[in-house]
């Protein structure tokens, strides 16, 4: 059944009993309705429903502008935008209005002389939820004339008004958004004495440009991001736009791997044309990457580990295996932890380092939090490392002596992310007892050849074997000797350490 036709008149809108509302009193009636309903809010964002979405929710309640404070990579943005689902499916507005006039009661001098004019045969439009949100990026070349608008010679000139005339006004993007939500992003960035240009439109609602007055009541939602560094610390927001925001709201980082991981699942582009198998324990690895990241202290934690790292390094390593894939007609397509060094393109332009982070450089440290994270999940899925020293003596013990004693008998094994999975597991079967610790960790030779890799990468973190990068590939050796030979050449940086 299709929906009644919508009133293109006001005298039709008024039979229609369409009555006027603020869009903060819109937004609180249409939410209210939806938690009655046991609808849910904000859909596409995770791990705020029990901290950042109650908060917003009162806001919103509480008819407040609000700012939402934040590490970057915390879906302030997306929860802004998302705030269009508390609105109306359309509302009525003056065709032709640049400030979306309300037909019913119009604030502009021209909505007000149409309405004068036309009377109930004053054209009528609707706008949609979607066109009723606009944002600004802040920036230190934002100008007042952007926000609020300026005055327009060639008006003036060619409908021969004075400049004190309200006519004479090109509006800017907030009168613009005249009865709906306007965000401003990164509010410290803005200019104090544009900051300033606000503080009518918070309290008083009214707009001041060139000096002029326009006694001008818009009807909005002013909502804010910004990074509670800038905010506490810089000093960047004026104490008086602070005092005029009601509410300020935390954002964090997903508390839960769970959630971490959730969040990856919906956002990473992984719908490839080659089908991709990434085991449980890998994408533990790639979550764990930036949890490691948020505690590393050579990483800036008050610049933020982005949600959006572990989103690219799966995507990424899925190409990576595409790679492998059309290069050596390998199927089904698994991970490797060789792969691990190819992901370094989607973290290091995420990590801001503090000065000794610097000092070593961010791939360096970069490395190292990789090296972190599959410690931590080699330590989570094996046998403890115990006494494994690999010197052949009768004090060896653990389920990994043979395997170290093997690496200290001379031997190595070089792996690569370009090989063909036979080579790769052949490789690794050559390591005695190796494969037998992987009977647990999959039923495909994919899954146990992965587990193998990971043991001896674990066996590396916990300093069992050395490693030497070998451009696309790595080797496992001896500890004992690739110090020996580290003695006799210029230093290498390990891939994980």
């Amino acid at each position: 059944m299709s929906s009644p036709a919508r009133p293109t008149t006001l005298g039709a809108l008024k039979e229609s009993g369409y009555a006027p509302r603020t869009v903060k009193q819109e937004l609180r009636d249409n939410l209210r309705r939806q938690l009655a309903g046991g609808d849910k809010l904000f859909p596409g964002i995770l791990g705020y429903e029990r901290t950042v979405i109650p908060a917003i929710v009162n806001a919103v309640l509480a008819r407040h502008d609000f700012i939402l404070l934040g590490l970057r990579g915390q879906a302030k943005t997306r929860l802004l935008r998302a705030l269009t689902s508390q609105l109306d499916e359309a509302i009525p507005i003056l065709a032709g209005s640049e400030i979306n006039d309300d037909p019913v009661a119009p604030i502009s001098t021209w909505g007000r002389k149409l309405v004068d004019d036309a009377g109930d045969d004053a054209p009528v439009e609707w706008l949609t939820r979607d066109a009723r949100y606009n944002e600004k990026l802040a920036t230190p070349d934002v100008s007042i004339s952007d926000l609020l608008g300026d005055i327009d010679p060639i008006k003036a000139a060619t409908r021969k008004l004075t400049y004190a005339d309200p006519e004479v006004i090109h509006f800017g993007l907030v009168p613009r958004t005249n009865r709906g939500i306007f965000a401003i992003n990164e509010l410290p960035d803005l200019a104090p004495r544009i900051q300033v240009g606000l503080l009518n439109l918070l309290e008083e609602r009214d707009l001041q440009i060139r000096g002029f007055t326009v006694r001008m009541p818009l009807d909005l939602l002013m909502v804010f991001s910004a990074n509670p560094e800038d905010y506490t610390n810089r000093g960047s927001i004026i104490t008086p736009l602070k005092d005029r925001i009601s509410s300020q709201i935390m954002t964090h980082y997903p508390q839960e791997m769970a959630v971490s991981r959730r969040i990856t699942d919906q956002e990473a582009w992984t719908e490839r044309e080659s089908p991709v198998t990434i085991p449980d324990e890998f994408r533990r690895l790639i979550e764990e990457i930036a949890f490691v990241a948020r505690e590393s202290e050579l990483v800036d934690q008050t610049s933020g580990v982005s949600a959006r790292m572990p989103i690219s390094a799966l995507e990424v390593l899925h190409s990576n295996l595409e790679r492998r894939a059309l290069a050596t007609g390998d199927s089904p397509l698994y991970p490797r932890v060789c792969d691990l060094p190819m992901l370094l393109p989607a973290l290091t332009g995420k990590l801001e380092m503090v000065y000794e982070g610097e000092q070593q450089g961010v791939e360096v440290v970069t490395r190292q939090i990789i090296g972190e994270a599959v410690k931590r999940v080699f330590t989570e899925h094996f046998p403890e490392v115990g006494r494994e020293l690999g010197s052949g003596s009768e004090d060896d013990a653990g389920p990994y002596a043979a395997i170290v004693q093997w690496f200290a008998d001379g031997n190595s094994v070089e792996l690569s992310d370009e090989q063909p999975f036979a080579e790769y597991a052949a490789e690794l079967a050559r390591v005695p007892g190796l494969m037998d610790l992987t009977d647990d960790h999959g039923n495909s030779p994919q899954a146990r050849a992965l587990a193998a890799e990971l043991i001896l990468e674990g066996l590396h973190q916990h300093v069992k074997l050395a490693r030497q990068d070998l451009d696309s590939g790595v080797t496992y050796e001896e500890v004992v000797k690739f110090q020996l030979l580290r003695r006799n050449r210029e230093p290498m940086e390990s891939d994980f350490n």
